[in-house]
């Protein structure tokens, strides 16, 4: 568990927890992949989750 909280604090460290740091980095990661071809679906656009499995979160 340490292992994973470690890879999940590793890109906010990078950025000295700046939230606009962050946030840039993440979009300019996401427009590097549509560049790429990767597919990308708006949030309006995705299937609205099945809320059965939810119950299990």
């Amino acid at each position: 568990m340490d292992e994973v909280r470690a890879i999940r604090d590793a890109h906010p460290a990078k950025f000295g927890y700046d939230l606009q740091a962050i946030y840039a980095d993440l979009k300019q990661s996401e427009a590097e992949h549509i560049a790429a071809g990767h597919p990308f679906i708006p949030a309006s656009e995705c299937p609205a989750p099945n809320t059965a499995l939810q119950r299990y979160r």
